[in-house]
C-alpha cells in the first residue's frame, strides 16, 4: 500500500466535496482534538461516509469494495485474532496459497497494518478499502458466526 502524494483535504476540495473554508475549519478542529481529518468532516456532516472512503481510496491507491457484495470466507477469519478483526476493523476476506485479501477501514492505522502482516505469515497482503458501516455489519456477522460455532461446540460436549 502506498501513500498518495495528495492529502485527503486536497482531494476532497479538488473533487468539489468540500470548500476551502470547510477544510480550514476541520483542520482547526483537528489541531484541538488530534482526530483524523476524515472523521472530523463526517462528524460535522460536511461529507458522508461514502465520500470519505472514495477519497481515501484515491489517496492511498486502494481498491474500494462493497462488503455487501463480497464473498467472505468466514473460516479464514478464524485464522486471525478477534482483536484484529473487531478492534482494528481489519477483515480477511479470502486467501489463496500466496496471498490474503484484507479489507480495512483506516489505512493510517499502522498497528493494525503490521498486525495483519504478522498474522498473515508469509502470505502477501492484498489491501482493499471498505466503508465503516459495511465493516460494522460484517463484524456483526462475524460475531454471530463465532457465537454459533461456540454453541455447536457446547452441544457436542453434552
Amino acid at each position: 500500500m502506498k501513500k498518495g502524494l495528495m492529502r485527503l483535504g486536497e482531494i476532497l476540495v479538488k473533487k468539489g466535496m468540500i470548500t476551502e473554508a470547510q477544510l480550514h475549519d476541520a483542520l482547526l478542529s483537528q489541531k484541538l482534538t488530534s482526530g483524523f481529518l476524515g472523521t472530523i468532516l463526517v462528524s460535522k456532516g460536511v461529507i458522508g461516509q461514502r465520500q470519505l472512503v472514495e477519497a481515501l481510496s484515491e489517496q492511498f491507491d486502494l481498491p474500494l469494495i462493497d462488503l455487501k457484495t463480497q464473498q467472505v470466507d468466514m473460516e479464514l477469519s478464524r485464522k486471525f485474532s478477534s482483536s484484529l478483526i473487531v478492534d482494528h476493523k481489519c477483515f480477511p476476506l479470502r486467501a489463496d496459497d500466496m496471498s490474503v485479501t484484507v479489507a480495512i477501514t483506516n489505512p493510517l492505522n499502522a498497528v493494525a497494518l503490521s498486525k495483519v502482516e504478522e498474522e498473515a505469515g508469509s502470505k502477501r497482503i492484498n489491501w482493499v478499502l471498505a466503508g465503516e458501516d459495511d465493516m460494522k455489519e460484517l463484524i456483526q456477522k462475524y460475531r454471530q458466526n463465532i457465537s454459533l460455532n461456540i454453541q455447536k461446540l457446547l452441544r457436542k460436549d453434552k
